[in-house]
């Protein structure tokens, strides 16, 4: 559960009063904007909203604002609307901070911060848990007539070391605009869920959203700090291995065929291994392919291990994990 902190509005020293390059013979006063929010509107998700100063002097100029992240982890970005969305762990509280700014090619007139803060969710130290890790993997869909692929989530975790005996975990992700909470768990000798299963859920095979996971518990004897983490699909995708892979020998030549994993990406977006061990000799040859085929030339007097691994190619997403092997393939013979 994540609890909402009252938001603490800070406005940061006096409003800078600048020379603006645009209006040589004047001076202009930016004043901070006022009514800055920060708002839960969802896992590791938060709304920043603010409204322009009442008083500031309008002229016919262009303000802008700068917002700035202060923590859990710092970034700084401008926007021309009164609004942000940011994605980000919250078990550590949140702040940020926006001012009014006006530039052109020259300067840069800014008037003071104005600072929110979201405090951390109360819990006693030692009670979330620790090693969070989630992987997802794709199958083929058959039971329904909007998508041909399913994707399912496996996460597991550490009992915090001061978490009492009665502990209960509970887990729930968010991808986009969907939250579910955990069904299947798996439990350590006391009881308490250290892993989850989603055999089914609403992540898009090749999507680019962050995928946030968040524990939470509960206790007669103590506070359960809850603890959540992002995590980018490329990332943890345990991608299926190729299929119906094929190895024949004629001659002095081993011809090697698979089909791309079962994946929602399309058989242009894989990169392929192949794995020739020679048992005869122990000699290993490992190929790095884009296309679903290799002939390699060899000692016809030896028997030979075929297996073929896959990942998604950096031409339709960024790098990551690559499959486990094909169960291996004998060909050939040994005198």
């Amino acid at each position: 559960m994540i609890i909402v902190a009252h938001v603490l509005l800070i406005l940061l020293g006096a409003t800078e009063i600048l020379q603006a390059d645009l209006l040589p013979d004047e001076k202009i006063s930016l004043l901070p904007p006022v009514n800055f929010t920060i708002k839960v509107t969802g896992l590791a998700q938060v709304l920043l909203h603010w409204k322009p100063n009442p008083d500031q002097e309008q002229r016919n100029v262009n303000l802008e604002y700068q917002v700035k992240i202060n923590a859990p982890k710092e970034d700084d970005y401008e926007t021309r609307i009164t609004e942000s969305k940011c994605v980000t762990i919250l078990h550590k509280g949140f702040s940020a901070s926006v001012r009014t700014i006006l530039q052109n090619d020259h300067s840069l007139l800014a008037s003071s911060w104005v600072s929110a803060e979201l405090h951390a969710p109360p819990g006693s130290p030692g009670t979330s848990i620790v090693n969070l890790t989630c992987t997802t993997n794709t199958t083929e869909d058959n039971y329904s007539r909007l998508r041909s692929y399913q994707v399912s989530l496996h996460c597991t975790w550490l009992v915090g070391t001061d978490a009492p005996e009665d502990t209960r975990y509970f887990l729930y992700y968010r991808y986009g605009s969907w939250t579910e909470e955990c069904q299947e768990y798996s439990k350590d000798t006391l009881g308490r869920n250290i892993a989850c299963w989603f055999p089914r859920t609403f992540i898009l095979s090749k999507g680019r959203d962050w995928l946030v996971v968040l524990v939470n518990g509960s206790s007669k004897h103590s506070a359960i700090k809850p603890f959540d983490q992002l995590f980018a699909l490329h990332a943890i995708d345990q991608i299926n291995p190729p299929l119906n892979v094929t190895a024949e020998i004629e001659g002095t030549r081993l011809s090697i065929q698979w089909e791309k994993p079962v994946s929602a990406f399309p058989i242009h977006c894989f990169d392929y291994e192949v794995k020739i061990h020679n048992t005869r000799n122990g000699y290993l040859q490992i190929e790095k392919l884009m296309t679903n085929a290799f002939i390699s030339i060899i000692d016809d007097l030896s028997k030979y291990d075929v297996q073929v691994r896959a990942a998604v190619s950096s031409m339709c997403r960024e790098a990551g994990l690559w499959s486990e092997w094909s169960q291996p393939i004998y060909v050939g013979f040994s005198r």
